[in-house]
């Protein structure tokens, strides 16, 4: 049995509580917040302030880092390394480098495990990426996203100073996703191929200008991508865009075996739930970060370093029977 501490009790919070709930030889330790923990609603786990969780570290294996990747977790993953075995859901693409040589300094010098970027994409997408590259070395590769709710960049929105609450949609051109399938283009620019659509409530007498200007121009989120932002009340925002959280994706590889023979490869998630099933990959990949710390392994990771065998709450020779 491995005990887990949630940091963070967003929807993905509440996501890795209900993941954990479904995992026998995962323990819930408690739920740490920035909030009042008594003005804090969960589904049955205890919940404590951030300023206890130092005073539980003897109790507790694995942190799972529930914070957004716009501000959070650059600061927090690093920190609390120090201290803990952590898993994280970093997804700003351009700076994982750089996140990566943040934690994995202070991994090693504390002497802990911590597996960064860890959910669907990056992720579990990154992983059928390299696997679809090494069996088709000639050819392409695209990924397209949506149509769905991305966490992320809601979580940049709503950092923003004016606004109240957001939900960011990214939907795919499925005109080129067509177009490459069948051999038609091979490259495709950020912008050819998704388009992101934001819901923005603002708060009391800002500047939607701003606040506008602010959204389409935003590095590594918005400024690359058809953007339109729609300004709506409270209201509006939880009765049409917060009754569910859909998300999902498709990776598609295109490549030639030979001069005649063209071999398509392509992966594909539907969610209903995008923190639900981001927080069950966090999950798998606590279970990873708890059994490699016990081998004595230190030093930030990510899912191209863990064996398939330390996610799952199998033996290997059960593996071999039921699942090679």
């Amino acid at each position: 049995m491995h005990n887990i501490a949630i940091v963070g009790y967003g929807n993905l919070g509440r996501g890795v509580e209900l993941s954990l709930a479904n995992n026998s030889d995962l323990n819930l330790v408690g739920i740490f917040t920035r909030r009042e923990p008594s003005t804090v609603e969960t589904i049955s786990g205890k919940v404590f302030s951030m300023d206890d969780l130092l005073k539980k570290k003897n109790e507790i294996d694995v942190c799972i880092l529930c914070g957004g990747s716009a501000t959070d977790l650059p600061k927090q993953t690093p920190e609390l390394t120090k201290y803990f075995n952590t898993v994280d859901s970093f997804d700003t693409h351009a700076l994982i480098p750089e996140h990566f040589e943040n934690v994995d300094q202070v991994a090693k010098e504390s002497g802990h495990v911590s597996i960064i970027s860890v959910g669907w994409d990056p992720g579990v997408f990154s992983l059928n990426r390299i696997m679809a590259e090494a069996i088709l070395p000639k050819g392409k590769t695209i990924t397209f996203w949506g149509k769905g709710v991305s966490q992320g960049h809601s979580d940049a929105i709503r950092r923003i100073e004016g606004v109240r609450d957001g939900i960011q949609y990214t939907i795919p051109n499925q005109e080129k996703i067509d177009a490459f399938k069948k051999g038609e283009v091979t490259e495709l620019t950020t912008r050819e191929k998704h388009t992101r659509e934001c819901f923005v409530v603002l708060d009391g007498q800002a500047d939607a200008e701003r606040v506008k200007e602010e959204i389409i121009t935003m590095p590594n989120y918005f400024s690359d991508y058809e953007t339109t932002v729609h300004f709506v009340t409270q209201d509006v925002l939880e009765k049409d865009h917060k009754q569910g959280m859909p998300h999902g994706g498709k990776v598609i590889r295109v490549g030639h075996t030979s001069e005649v023979n063209q071999e398509t490869i392509e992966y594909t998630l539907e969610l209903d739930s995008n923190p639900e099933f981001t927080a069950s990959v966090l999950v798998a990949y606590a279970r990873a970060c708890a059994r490699l710390s016990e081998e004595g392994k230190v030093g930030a990771l990510t899912v191209f370093d863990i064996a398939p065998k330390y996610i799952i709450n199998e033996e290997n020779r059960t593996l071999r029977k039921n699942s090679l």
